[in-house]
């Protein structure tokens, strides 16, 4: 929430601990998740990112996110991530650079016009959160805070 979503699926291997519980909650407040959306669709999928972005006010688990493609490893614990992240460092410092640079062309294949489509996004939710609808949603969010 409040991005990380997005970040998770703006990457190319995620790992998470298995408290990351995930939704995109931007409908229950008027708009939608259109600039992050994309990335979560490739990340994920069209179906996965549908239920997610539908159903705004529930959490998915980390579990969930897991089986989705959001994050490729879950650990228990904050210090078994960071010996996971610290072994995936290690690993890729030792790949070769050009077929890692290879490898991340085609995980992106399809995302070219990314620049354009990105614009196109936050263009509808510059508007979505100037109306009424989501001013009102805002400020009931602000009053519970």
């Amino acid at each position: 929430m409040g991005g990380g979503v997005g970040l998770a699926s703006a990457v190319d291997y995620a790992i998470a601990t298995d408290k990351a519980d995930i939704k995109l909650s931007e409908l229950a407040v008027g708009i939608g998740p259109f600039v992050v959306g994309p990335a979560v669709e490739r990340k994920i999928g069209k179906g996965a990112f549908s239920a997610l972005a539908i159903d705004a006010t529930s959490w998915r688990s980390t579990d969930w996110a897991k089986r989705k493609g959001l994050f490729a490893e879950v650990h228990e614990s904050v210090e078994n991530m960071d010996e996971a992240v610290y072994r995936l460092a290690n690993t890729l410092a030792h790949s070769n650079p050009e077929a890692m640079a290879a490898m991340k062309k085609t995980f992106w294949t399809g995302t070219e016009n990314w620049d354009e489509l990105l614009k196109e996004r936050a263009a509808i939710s510059g508007k979505l959160v100037l109306s009424e609808f989501t001013r009102n949603a805002i400020n009931k969010f602000k009053a519970k805070a």
